[in-house]
């Protein structure tokens, strides 16, 4: 068999321009926004050597307004299929080093794939958002690539659990999806999900408002109820993945995987007795009953931020 030389060469130039993303500089500022690059997103999340990657070469086909030079191999997009502590996922991570993240067509038809065969094979849907929204330079076919991704977001909802996992900004169409997603994880002083930002508002409404007011994690996990889950850093979000997959099952057919009791079905806890105030108007914590009653240290709480603004106030 006769190999081109030209070809193999070219085609591990490629490769090679894939794993570098939108190269050093545009890396160097994502690890200064204390981000880590999709990529080593994906290997923190995700069992070692189990990821396999579908359209890594993959680029747009657009021309008009200086597009024709910025062509990178996969197009701001890495998805496939990996596993997570031995579950199945297929998952996609956004690239805000190249062209911001923008969502493209390219992108929507990576996603869609995956989103088709985790929804025949049934197995969970990871989405790792990062982006500022629609490729504006491809005009309506960005808007109707948003419209691909929405709707197997719906017909997913219920059959796959969907998770997303907002690792930066998600603005404008890229906020749509991870809202129709069953759970949304933040992390603190990073992530940012609003339909419009804060220059927009200021034209319209006159009004003065911080990305952090706007759509920060504190206003989505305590005050709209949008995010279920907020954590310190990204490999606390990625922690809090692995347990909530946990708690699920692969899909709607499926039951949850069994795994071996430790804690004694028969302890007795006699604070139970006494949690419970016996006047009918004195309040008491009902997750101090949950916590007696489930094994020991296996409560885990979805929107604790949101509930306890809902009590308190605050």
């Amino acid at each position: 068999m006769n190999h081109n030389p030209t070809e193999l060469t070219e085609l591990r130039d490629m490769r090679a321009r894939a794993m570098a993303a939108g190269g050093q500089e545009r890396v160097d500022a994502q690890h200064a926004k204390g981000k880590l690059t999709a990529r080593e997103r994906l290997a923190a999340l995700l069992d070692e050597g189990t990821f396999q990657e579908i359209g890594a070469l993959a680029t747009h086909n657009i021309s008009d307004f200086g597009m024709a030079d910025k062509k990178y191999p996969g197009d701001g997009l890495v998805a496939g299929f990996g596993k997570i502590r031995g579950r199945k996922v297929a998952i996609y991570a956004q690239d805000f080093t190249v062209l911001g993240g923008s969502f493209s067509q390219v992108q929507s038809h990576k996603i869609c794939r995956i989103m088709d065969v985790a929804l025949d094979s049934g197995i969970p849907i990871i989405a790792l958002i990062d982006s500022g929204g629609a490729r504006i330079q491809e005009g309506v076919r960005s808007l109707a690539a948003y419209g691909e991704l929405f709707t197997r977001n719906v017909l997913a909802s219920g059959v796959v659990p969907q998770i997303a996992i907002i690792l930066g900004p998600s603005a404008g169409g890229a906020v749509y999806s991870p809202a129709l997603m069953d759970f949304v994880i933040m992390v603190r002083q990073i992530s940012h999900m609003f339909i419009t930002g804060p220059d927009v508002i200021k034209t319209v409404t006159g009004e003065d408002v911080t990305f952090r007011d706007l759509g920060g994690t504190l206003v989505h996990n305590a005050k709209s109820g949008v995010a279920h889950l907020l954590a310190d850093s990204e490999q606390q979000a990625f922690l809090q993945v692995k347990q909530l997959l946990s708690y699920l099952p692969p899909n709607n057919a499926e039951d949850p995987r069994r795994v071996e009791p430790y804690d004694d079905p028969l302890r007795m806890d006699d604070a139970l007795n006494y949690v419970v105030p016996s006047a009918d108007t004195e309040p008491y914590d009902m997750r101090a009953v949950i916590d007696r009653i489930v094994d020991r240290d296996s409560f885990f709480e979805v929107q604790p931020y949101y509930a306890r603004n809902a009590i308190t106030g605050l």
